[in-house]
């Protein structure tokens, strides 16, 4: 198991925890913590021993979204296309899962990583986390657009269209986490929950995910998605897009969000 994703099984309970394991970069997702995670979630799929898993992040951040350091974004839409494609393959791992997924969101949780989370079944969260989709301001997208799937669509567009962050409390009022609870009482209240689950009968939680899922694929969860990967592609490919890609290029990651985030320091 790659160090970059830290597997703990319960002593008493048939559950593991899995830590995102770069708090140094916020747990920003690249590739190698990407493909740790997927194998890690496959891993307790086939272990007959867990029953409930528990995603949640090292540090200050669950994750801060996809990593906009050290590789070179300017790509044109069939490249974007791919990279979209590998992201939802990876989402499309945990919604599949047959096992309850809970995340712990311990703090930022933005952009792919707010995805990540609402691909997850369950989400208790800290009161202080942070939640979001900043991305936008910098004419990006996410790559599976989960939110109109999970909260009430007036509170999607206002994310979508602002690119505000909102705390642990409002995602809770606007049911984009099922609970907020004190930051020192989250890792106890998500064992609480997975504990619950690993108790139920098996079958009972596959068979209801299962049929959860396809009530969402029946209402169009799928080609949504796909929707979603043909504008992002195309949105990250024009003009304005690549000039965004561009300053990200040329400047620091620290030096891009001052730049992103400067006509809304009055605002926000």
């Amino acid at each position: 198991m790659s160090d970059t994703v830290l597997w703990h099984k319960d002593e008493q309970d048939a559950f593991v925890t899995l830590t995102l394991n770069r708090p140094d970069k916020m747990n920003a997702m690249n590739q190698e913590l990407g493909d740790a995670l997927e194998a890690a979630v496959r891993r307790a799929v086939k272990d007959p021993d867990v029953r409930a898993v528990i995603i949640t992040g090292a540090g200050r951040a669950f994750t801060s979204g996809f990593d906009l350091g050290g590789e070179d974004f300017e790509m044109d839409a069939e490249g974007w296309r791919e990279d979209i494609g590998a992201n939802m393959r990876r989402m499309q791992v945990l919604r599949d899962a047959p096992l309850p997924i809970i995340a712990a969101v311990n703090g930022y949780a933005l952009a792919g990583g707010l995805e990540l989370m609402m691909c997850c079944d369950m989400v208790i969260a800290a009161e202080d986390a942070l939640f979001g989709e900043p991305e936008v301001r910098h004419v990006s997208a996410p790559p599976t657009l989960m939110l109109p799937w999970t909260v009430p669509m007036i509170h999607a567009r206002h994310l979508m269209y602002t690119g505000d962050l909102i705390d642990g409390r409002e995602a809770e009022r606007i049911h984009l986490v099922n609970k907020a609870v004190p930051r020192d009482r989250l890792k106890a209240e998500s064992e609480k929950l997975a504990r619950k689950c690993a108790r139920m009968p098996g079958a009972a939680i596959k068979f209801a995910k299962a049929a959860l899922n396809h009530q969402q694929q029946t209402a169009g969860l799928d080609s949504s998605w796909t929707y979603n990967r043909e504008t992002t592609a195309i949105l990250h490919a024009s003009e304005e897009g690549r000039y965004w890609m561009r300053l990200l290029k040329e400047h620091s990651l620290k030096e891009f969000l001052a730049i992103r985030e400067k006509p809304f320091r009055d605002l926000d």
